[in-house]
């Protein structure tokens, strides 16, 4: 131990505070928080408590110094420590996945005719956030039974403002259309209610009220307001029936789990509303070295960070340091008390099982699934012969039509698992006429480019596979040695084919320097390959697709006389999209910049051949994509 250390040791106060464990160069470490000073941080240093001294351990080549901040009241050494936390990023305190990475569904009440919108970071500004959702597929299954259910708005602002004529979506009956008629506000109100509610997780009190509503509607005969009301009581109990009653309490409560294994650790997380289990969670941390008070402190700090959604009561299963202070924080997000409560005995001890089972079985399968993940990756190095093991696999296609609109994508795996946050896309510029070698070389040479720069986000990957035979691979290989990496391993992917023989022959690996290619069905470590190239296929193809349609859609604009490029873009800037102006009448189309000889010109060159046929999928997956998209 430092010779400064033990004297500060010596010499801690017994008041309520702040810690900081720094190394060298006054690096932190560590940032804690204590009751007393002189207790907490000699508790690291003394015998008998294994966590602690696991903790210790990993320190001791790192501590060169420790520093000490007092504070009047536990609630000031609480919020201290956080503002040291976010500047300071120590490297032992337990960092919970980036809240940018999670998604939350935000409904703002002070706007006139709310709707639901996608987030990334819930901001303290007065909405209504839910979730968080772990995934966009999460999120869009949420709002895909909402929209279905419940009649708010799903444009943007911008497109309200600008609409002339109802919408798909008032068209199937999923919006009201108050954007051009007369809708009873009142009405519109009560549903965005019964959305949060939904959303909260308060069915039973939601049901309670359908049930009112459609009862009343029915004896005054309005039986098409009465059917609806049906429909979303319908889909109100099928979310229940999903729910079990777990505790005694009508209050709402989060119930916190976790089980470890040395520096890892799973977290379970159960949300009760009004006594109901609505929804079950679990997270990794990772690389934890803090005791398990302090993780789990760390936890419950950095998950209720500025969420104005909190429950009544938080249950964890282990005593936190000054638990109090973070209450005071957690009611000051809140405006209502917040209680962190250990429970001894009862209902609420049969919780915490509950969510400790969670955290453990989710911990079990993610090891039995990382192990086998190794398993399938040791067998694909072994037989492929490559020099690392493939965490990181990439994979690339080209897709185009008659040689024109050519695009790539890569695809990326990580530890067997597609890794959607590093697909790369690119339009092929200088190659034409459907040459699908120099079209494969452009990309993989721009690509393999940033990689070798060292740009962020562009870290090359530990096996790059092309979708084709020994030619495509051969201009992959090319392509590494004119941009100067020498060390990356590539394969190709072969597609099923009819010999002259006339045998059929599956798919092919091939490999540089390997005459023979690999049957992909001699090892089911191949088929994380297939995994990849039809990925690949998926994305190039959907991509190929969406630039097509771009293309015919703007083609037909720039056809209209009069309709230049400016006037073009202000078009799409205002009313969102190709197909709004498409579909705009002249009054919109010059409400949305254009001049009166412009929009005649519009509607008659495109006619009004071109009706809005209701289609409730392709209208659904609108409504869906709109709520990610920024007011």
């Amino acid at each position: 131990m430092a010779e400064a250390v033990q004297r500060k040791l010596e010499t801690l106060p017994a008041s309520p505070g702040v810690y900081v464990f720094r190394g060298e160069r006054g690096k932190v470490l560590y940032v804690g928080k204590a009751r007393s000073l002189r207790s907490r941080v000699r508790s690291y240093f003394q015998p008998g408590s294994s966590d602690l001294r696991a903790f210790v351990s990993r320190l001791e080549r790192e501590l060169a110094d420790i520093e000490t901040f007092v504070t009047h009241t536990d609630k000031e050494a609480a919020l201290l420590e956080n503002q040291l936390i976010k500047s300071h990023q120590p490297k032992y305190n337990v960092k919970l996945r980036d809240d940018k990475e999670y998604l939350s569904l935000r409904l703002d009440t002070k706007k006139p005719w709310p709707r639901l919108e996608v987030v990334r970071r819930p901001k303290p500004d007065g909405a209504q956030y839910f979730g968080p959702y772990h995934s966009a597929t999460a999120a869009r299954q949420t709002l895909r039974l909402v929209n279905r259910h419940f009649q708010l708005r799903t444009c943007t602002d911008t497109e309200f403002r600008l609409r002339s004529r109802p919408c798909l979506q008032h068209q199937i009956k999923r919006c009201p259309a108050p954007c051009v008629l007369d809708v009873d506000e009142e009405e519109y109100r009560i549903q965005v209610g019964d959305v949060a509610r939904f959303l909260e997780g308060r069915h039973d009190e939601l049901v309670r009220d359908l049930e009112n509503r459609m009862k009343a509607a029915s004896e005054d005969l309005e039986y098409e307001r009465a059917a609806r009301y049906r429909d979303q009581l319908r889909a109100v109990e099928r979310a229940r029936e999903e729910q079990r009653v777990a505790g005694v309490q009508k209050s709402d409560q989060d119930v916190i789990g976790f089980h470890r294994q040395g520096d890892q650790v799973e977290i379970a997380f159960l949300s009760l509303r009004g006594g109901r289990l609505f929804a079950v969670r679990t997270m990794p941390l990772r690389r934890v070295a803090v005791p398990n008070d302090e993780m789990l402190g760390d936890f419950i700090r950095q998950h209720y960070a500025e969420r104005a959604e909190m429950p009544d009561e938080i249950l964890v299963p282990i005593p936190i340091e000054m638990s109090e202070a973070l209450e005071e924080l957690l009611s000051e997000n809140r405006k209502r008390r917040v209680s962190i409560v250990r429970p001894r005995r009862g209902a609420k001890v049969k919780l915490l099982d509950l969510a400790r089972e969670n955290a453990a079985h989710a911990f079990n399968e993610k090891e039995r699934a990382r192990e086998d993940v190794d398993a399938r990756l040791e067998a694909l190095q072994a037989q492929l012969r490559l020099s690392v093991l493939p965490r990181r696999i990439e994979c690339v296609d080209i897709s185009h039509i008659g040689g024109e609109e050519t695009v790539a994508v890569f695809v990326a795996l990580e530890d067997g698992v597609l890794a959607k946050e590093r697909y790369r896309s690119f339009r092929v510029k200088q190659v034409s006429g459907g040459d699908d070698y120099a079209a494969m070389y452009e990309v993989l040479a721009r690509r393999l480019r940033r990689g070798h720069r060292g740009e962020e986000g562009w870290e090359l990957p530990d096996l790059l596979v092309v979708d084709g035979g020994k030619g495509q691979l051969g201009v992959a290989v090319r392509a590494c040695e004119d941009v100067g990496v020498t060390d990356l391993e590539v394969a190709s992917v072969a597609k099923p084919r009819i010999t002259a023989s006339g045998q059929e022959e599956g798919e092919r690996v091939f490999r540089p320097g390997q005459k023979n290619p690999i049957p992909v069905r001699s090892t089911s470590a191949l088929s994380l390959l297939l995994l990849a190239r039809d990925e690949t296929h998926r994305a190039s193809n959907a991509l190929r697709k969406k630039v097509g349609r771009k293309k015919r859609l703007r083609s037909e604009l720039d056809g209209v006389p009069g309709i230049g490029p400016k006037t073009r873009n202000k078009l799409l800037a205002s009313l969102g999209s190709l197909a709004a102006v498409l579909s705009a009448t002249e009054e919109a189309l010059i409400e949305a910049g254009a001049t009166r000889r412009q929009a005649v010109a519009i509607r008659q060159a495109i006619g009004d051949h071109r009706p809005l046929v209701p289609d409730a999928e392709a209208a659904e997956d609108l409504a869906v994509e709109h709520a990610f998209q920024p007011d």
